[in-house]
């Protein structure tokens, strides 16, 4: 495994010159009749980001209109512009005389990611393209798709919170979920790659942002729903309308749904697209049944049956019922993607999917006899919940759960958050996260208040982080499990508008081994 870092965008390397002429005749955009011939060869809306040739897009944004930066774009080597009227006479205001502009009448965001399909020549794809959604879950299900693909012979690529993968390669990008310019970017220096499957982890902001427009996946999956971002989306009836619009023709030719739950029963009803559904739980009615065979700290083993006689038996070497649905998902998509079952357990040995997922579940001991300690990117209620519960399920003696909650972010979460947590473990010690602008004492606080009513866990409380890991692996002895819940594979935190550079995998590392716990 080979590790880089990219630039603002990942690109390909080898891009093709289209014409603004062909740009704009599909979307009806404005253009001067002698700059038809010019050509572009790249597209991004960041003018830090603008390389030699470049469509840059100057969108209108809360504070500031991106084509106020038309002449520092057109300094780095722009080719062009495309934005909006009031964009066009901010731009020639400014000076800016000699760029070429394409004008749009609506928000140049909403054709962004169709029109970067055309530059990069991603609106159509060789390969099978998988999209994830639903709250808790997402990246360990792409993870999975990509260690599947690989399995069955095929080259896989991925998109993720995480990081980007091509391949064997993975390609550190500043960009958490990136926007459909830098998105398709990045899937055509995946098909210069020889890439033969990819799977995008796909938000609700992705889909009501337009970020994954120009995409067209061969199968979308749908695994849970709980709550999350209600700062932004006001009720769970709205975030859910903004995950089921995923399942429509102009995203998806074929949907699989998990429908334990109303949520996934909702998405299966309501699609607009074909689905076939996946059910965990005994007596649930689906096209496909997981069972779990056995299950430790070292890993879940479970059987997968589906129509006309298909049938898988597997392992994942991560704990929990949830990680052996997360790889059911997978299997299902890539069977729905014509990509068959006995073609994936051929190259596994003995079932087993090898599959890492950084900051999910990640275990930094080394097994052993001593304490274990996770560290997790799960930051919901529901994630908790299904944590929690996949441990006391496989842990042999006390389950330490840490954990602290966003700033600025969704309030009304916080009490369920602690009461879970109380609830699930035996001890719970309450930390800073990312208080952002909000007191970090108060964000505390609610957590600790949902924590006192589920009288069960004994609470700590211990603002620093790097003082909570400390104090956790104090209270531990043999057979007890850690869990930090939060940062996962993040690597700051955020306190009152800085970034304070912050790795929880390395902080726990080197506090086990101040402990002697690792080598």
């Amino acid at each position: 495994m080979t590790s880089t870092t990219g630039d603002l965008t990942i690109r390909p390397q080898h891009p093709k010159k289209v014409t603004l002429a062909k740009l704009a005749e599909p979307f009806s955009l404005e253009l001067a009749a002698d700059d038809a011939g010019v050509t572009v060869t790249g597209v991004t809306i960041d003018s830090r980001d603008v390389q030699l040739g470049d469509l840059y897009v100057g969108i209108p944004g809360a504070k500031h209109h991106g084509a106020a930066f038309a002449a520092a774009a057109a300094a780095s080597g722009a080719a062009a512009m495309l934005t909006d009227a009031a964009g066009r006479d901010l731009a020639r205001a400014a000076g800016v005389a000699e760029l070429p502009i394409l004008v749009s009448e609506g928000h140049p965001r909403a054709i962004l990611g169709e029109l970067s399909a055309l530059v990069y020549g991603t609106d159509t794809l060789a390969a099978k393209t998988f999209g994830v959604t639903g709250t808790n879950g997402k990246t360990s299900v792409v993870y999975c798709i990509a260690q599947i693909l690989e399995a069955a012979g095929l080259r896989p690529g991925l998109s993720s919170t995480a990081e980007r993968r091509i391949g064997d390669e993975v390609i550190v990008s500043n960009l958490t979920s990136p926007e459909s310019s830098e998105l398709h970017g990045l899937l055509a220096r995946m098909v210069e790659r020889g890439v033969e499957g990819v799977a995008i982890e796909v938000s609700a902001q992705a889909i009501g942002r337009h970020r994954i427009d120009g995409v067209h996946f061969d199968v979308v999956a749908f695994n849970n729903f709980s709550q999350d971002h209600l700062e932004e989306y006001g009720d769970m009836e709205t975030y859910f309308q903004a995950k089921l619009a995923l399942f429509a023709p102009e995203h998806a030719h074929r949907g699989v749904v998990v429908v334990d739950g109303p949520w996934g029963q909702r998405v299966a009803r309501e699609s607009q697209i074909p689905v076939v559904t996946l059910a965990t739980e005994y007596g649930q009615s689906a096209d496909w049944h997981l069972a779990i065979t056995a299950q430790t700290l070292d890993g879940v083993s479970f059987v997968l049956q589906g129509p006309e006689g298909a049938h898988f038996r597997g392992r994942v070497p991560v704990f929990g019922r949830f990680m052996a649905e997360n790889a059911a998902l997978a299997l299902i998509m890539l069977h729905e993607a014509g990509i068959p079952l006995a073609q994936v357990e051929a190259g596994l040995a003995n079932g087993l999917i090898p599959v890492h997922i950084p900051g999910r579940l990640e275990e930094i001991t080394e097994g052993g006899n001593g304490p274990r300690f996770y560290v997790d990117y799960g930051h919901t209620p529901g994630a908790f919940e299904a944590m929690l519960d996949a441990l006391g399920e496989v842990a042999e003696g006390k389950i330490i759960f840490m954990f602290g909650a966003d700033g600025d972010r969704d309030t009304t979460k916080r009490e369920d958050m602690g009461r879970i947590a109380a609830a699930g473990s035996d001890v719970l010690i309450v930390c800073d996260y990312h208080p952002r602008s909000e007191p970090p004492e108060q964000i505390r606080e609610q957590l600790l208040s949902g924590a006192r009513s589920a009288n069960h866990a004994t609470l700590y409380e211990e603002a620093d982080p790097r003082a909570a890991i400390r104090l956790a692996i104090s209270l531990a002895e043999p057979g007890d499990v850690i869990l930090y819940a939060g940062p996962g594979h993040e690597d700051y935190q955020e306190v009152a508008g800085a970034f304070i550079p912050y790795s929880a995998r390395d902080e726990v590392r080197g506090a086990l081994r101040e402990a002697g716990l690792l080598a």
